[in-house]
């Protein structure tokens, strides 16, 4: 079957949504994207719910009833927010402008991931052309997945999401079917000094020293759970990364600092105990500081389980045949290296999910990031017949 996907309305969507700067910095970005979608929604005769999660940050999620009776409930999900641009000079193209140029859309946002959401909106409106179906589909666009994924959260305690069957996180995946997920701790340790003369260093206590040897213990922490917990097929290997090290100031270096801070962000794979994870990193912090006399605090930022999914789930199934009879080709598997709103929706409303999106599968928060015109065309007919297949 095919189904009636209009092709230069989803590409114009996406190159629309990129031409709006929704970069998740000091919140309140998402809202023009959000618009947008509400008038697509509406546009199409669907009624968008509006859920404001934070001042100038809107959920907006429609219902779409397929007419055919009862049945399952299928979500599409995606989100609004994009990360920063970082320095204009770094692109060869306006992060902003929608260009295309070879058959490719650039700009901030087209793999990661307005593509996906035009291309949902769009496949699910080609589904309901097609005729009716059994159950009804839920078209989420989301805000915050670049942060603390707020939206998903928001969305995952309300009643709908109670009673989705199955969602396809539309994330750039270069036509790989990833049906595992890496999961994610972010930690904070705040290391506690005192102040002192860096003439007289006799009378501080200095972070910097127990910084450094826990930034050296983080490394072998690594090394440690590599080894207890093999690299997964799709997911690869635990990583244990500093990502923030912090203490005084470079206009006075004369100071020792009070305090020092280090972040870290943990991947993990299937096996690897976040919790146990955690009082390890509090211990490491604890024995770093204990030369030095320096105290430790331990913040655990975001806590976010690996998920995985059977390749012979209904939902992977659907997918599956789907991407073969619109492609002509089998599908490939594999697993996402970060985590996706996905995540949360399946540790906070149970829901099964499962990654597939327009886009290349390296290519986010890239300089030049761009899309294949045809990745996102070729995504939209994929979402309608995979929703069909899975609905009936």
């Amino acid at each position: 079957m095919t189904y009636p996907v209009d092709e230069e309305a989803v590409v114009a969507l996406t190159r629309d949504l990129v031409r709006l700067r929704t970069v998740n910095e000091d919140g309140a970005r998402e809202a023009p994207a959000a618009q947008l979608v509400a008038e697509t929604m509406r546009s199409f005769g669907w009624e968008p719910l509006i859920t404001e999660v934070a001042p100038g940050r809107p959920n907006v999620v429609a219902v779409v009833e397929g007419g055919g009776g009862p049945g399952r409930t299928l979500a599409f999900e995606g989100h609004t927010d994009v990360v920063t641009e970082g320095d204009p000079g770094g692109w060869s193209v306006d992060p902003y402008g929608g260009e295309i140029r070879d058959g490719r859309l650039y700009g901030r946002g087209s793999a990661d991931m307005k593509s996906g959401v035009a291309a949902m909106l769009h496949g699910v409106r080609a589904l309901q052309l097609a005729g009716p179906f059994p159950g009804r589909v839920l078209v989420c666009a989301l805000v915050d997945e670049e942060g603390l994924m707020l939206g998903a959260k928001h969305f995952a305690g309300t009643d709908l999401a109670r009673g989705v069957d199955g969602a396809i996180i539309c994330e750039p995946e270069e036509g790989e079917i990833c049906t595992s997920a890496k999961g994610a701790v972010r930690i904070r340790v705040d290391l506690l000094g005192a102040m002192a003369h860096g003439a007289m260093p006799q009378h501080g206590r200095n972070p910097l020293p127990a910084a450094g040897r826990l930034l050296v213990a983080l490394a072998a922490l690594q090394d440690e759970l590599q080894k207890a917990h093999p690299a997964h097929e799709h997911l690869g290997e635990v990583y244990v990364t500093p990502t923030v090290s912090r203490a005084g100031s470079l206009e006075q270096i004369n100071v020792i600092p009070g305090g020092a801070s280090v972040a870290v962000d943990v991947r993990t794979i299937p096996g690897v105990d976040h919790a146990a994870l955690v009082e390890r990193v509090r211990a490491l912090a604890a024995e770093a500081g204990a030369p030095d006399g320096v105290t430790s605090q331990l913040t655990v930022v975001d806590d976010r389980p690996c998920v995985e999914i059977a390749t012979d789930h209904p939902l992977v199934a659907a997918l599956a045949a789907a991407h073969t009879e619109v492609v002509g080709e089998p599908a490939r598997y594999g697993g996402v290296p970060g985590a996706t709103d996905g995540t949360i929706l399946t540790r906070d409303a149970g829901i099964p999910t499962v990654v597939y999106g327009p886009g290349g599968k390296w290519i986010a928060h890239q300089a030049d990031e761009f899309v294949e015109v045809a990745d996102i065309v070729r995504c939209a007919h994929v979402y309608a017949a995979a929703a069909d297949r899975f609905l009936r």
